[in-house]
């Protein structure tokens, strides 16, 4: 019996990366990340209910340069794993499983969330003024 050097079990290093391969990735990254930053949300619910100095203190995290970052981070989350879920959805239902398909079905997605956070800030600083 011939010994050979091979992997035991296949490595993402093995792989040439694909967008389906990142999209995945992504969909459960963004997963993490909108539990995490759900907990911000609650904070700013709690700071609300709390009173004016508590809003102050939240208003001012997000006012601020990494409040900004989180928020706006925390918003593309939320947009890529809603676009990507619908995508989900659709192939459960039996649709967009030729490669063509599923690859361009991946660049829609990504696109789709960025687009719908774009709209999402512009109606934001829209709404209220730059803040």
């Amino acid at each position: 019996m011939a010994s050979r050097q091979r992997p035991i079990s296949p490595h993402i290093q093995v792989y040439r990366w694909q967008v389906q391969m990142v999209t995945s990735i992504l969909h459960r990254a963004t997963g993490i990340v909108l539990v995490a930053g759900s907990l911000l949300f609650v904070w700013g619910l709690w700071a609300l209910a709390a009173g004016p100095a508590q809003w102050a203190d939240f208003s001012g995290f997000a006012r601020s340069i990494p409040g900004f970052v989180v928020l706006f981070g925390w918003s593309w989350a939320f947009a890529y794993h809603l676009a990507n879920g619908i995508r989900h959805v659709l192939q459960d239902a039996g649709w967009g499983f030729r490669i063509p398909d599923f690859i361009r079905n991946s660049w829609t997605t990504i696109i789709v969330s960025l687009v719908i956070t774009a709209l999402l800030w512009f109606a934001a600083m829209q709404q209220w003024g730059g803040a």
